[in-house]
């Protein structure tokens, strides 16, 4: 758990939260509309969290397929800025595979691991999760150019 740094991610960061307070500082105006915590944060590994609200949903009351990638865009980022380079990149390709559903009030975690970080190119992937029952939701990767 990432203890006293944890919460909304929007928050505003106060002395001594490290690392965890850099993630929340760098995600004010990206994460906090979609209501996201950060559970935990590593070098270029972040968790979160999401409660599936009505505004996250599709007609049939599920998590919306949109919403699932703009959390693969936007947490995946996260865990390239919690790199020694703190570079964001910008999205060169971007894939998701849906394998369950998120209903209304669920907990999903949004887990995201940068896999490779080389001189141009930067490789993550994302798991989102049911937090109850550990059941993956969508798996995606996430393609970024870090300039040269």
């Amino acid at each position: 758990s990432a203890g006293a740094g944890a919460g909304r991610v929007g928050a505003t960061p106060g002395p001594g939260l490290g690392a965890t307070g850099l993630i929340t500082a760098a995600c004010v105006g990206s994460m906090s509309w979609m209501q996201v915590s950060l559970v935990s944060a590593s070098p270029g590994r972040v968790v979160c969290e999401l409660r599936v609200e009505e505004e996250h949903t599709n007609r049939g009351g599920t998590l919306h397929g949109g919403m699932t990638a703009t959390l693969v865009d936007v947490v995946s980022t996260v865990a390239l800025l919690h790199t020694e380079r703190q570079a964001p990149g910008v999205s060169v390709d971007m894939n998701i595979t849906y394998m369950n559903a998120a209903k209304l009030g669920d907990d999903v975690l949004i887990t995201a691991q940068v896999l490779k970080q080389g001189r141009t190119l930067a490789f993550a992937t994302v798991d989102i999760t049911n937090k109850a029952t550990g059941k993956l939701i969508a798996q995606g990767r996430h393609t970024k150019h870090l300039g040269s």
